[in-house]
């Protein structure tokens, strides 16, 4: 299974005027890095970076005046996200300018039922978030201390880190690839039996001694009738 994480950053917020300048993208076959990468700038044809923007990436129209504009890394860039899914942080926004330069120059859009949106992910799976990139770099032990500034390839490699943990961390990566390399060689009614360890170290808690407090005053309030009750119960 081949998967692409991506980022893209821009002159600005709106895909219709605005445009890219700079893509980065990191390859992972059954989940796991490559080493394959891709990474442009691109000049944004006579668009101006926006103050905001620059001040997210630091890229400024100076620093893009000698690279190609987006017709000449199309081909490059559609090559090396060939049948493989998309995956990107918020991906409606990168996807939104992908498909808008894509319109440009004729080419199709690329279809929503190739991507992923590990925003999507991280908010089912940790609802109270925050799920910048930042924060599940902190949440997930990744070290993003150099990430000063946003950058389209540095941030698809820690995308790349924090993708394997949403989806049940690199146990479960390595699940996969035992499992995909035992159906190579063994018949179809033979089980694969994949176990996924604990977490040597548990991650610590996000609760705030004050919440602890509102939560047992909350089921103190409640009474017996406290679904909370009856977990403790189970325990």
């Amino acid at each position: 299974m081949r998967e692409i994480i991506f980022d893209t950053e821009t002159t600005g917020l709106d895909r219709l005027d605005d445009r890219i300048i700079e893509i980065g993208g990191v390859e992972l076959v059954n989940r796991f890095p490559t080493g394959n990468t891709f990474h442009v700038f691109i000049n944004p044809d006579g668009k101006q970076v926006h103050p905001d923007a620059l001040a997210v990436h630091g890229i400024s129209n100076d620093r893009l005046k000698d690279e190609p504009v987006f017709a000449g890394i199309v081909d490059g860039f559609l090559e090396f996200i060939d049948g493989a899914k998309l995956i990107a942080h918020n991906a409606t926004f990168d996807m939104g300018f992908i498909n808008a330069e894509l319109n440009r120059l004729g080419h199709p859009p690329i279809s929503n039922d190739r991507v992923i949106d590990t925003l999507a992910l991280a908010r089912r799976k940790h609802p109270m978030g925050p799920n910048s990139l930042d924060a599940l770099c902190r949440r997930y032990g990744i070290d993003n201390s150099h990430r000063t500034m946003h950058g389209a390839l540095l941030d698809s490699q820690l995308l790349a880190e924090v993708y394997i943990e949403l989806i049940g961390g690199k146990q479960a990566a390595l699940g996969l690839t035992v499992a995909e390399q035992s159906d190579n060689k063994q018949s179809a009614n033979t089980e694969t039996v994949v176990v996924i360890a604990r977490r040597a170290v548990p991650l610590p808690s996000r609760l705030t001694d004050s919440e602890k407090q509102a939560h047992e005053k909350l089921v103190e309030k409640i009474g017996e009738k406290a679904i909370w009750n009856e977990r403790i119960a189970a325990r």
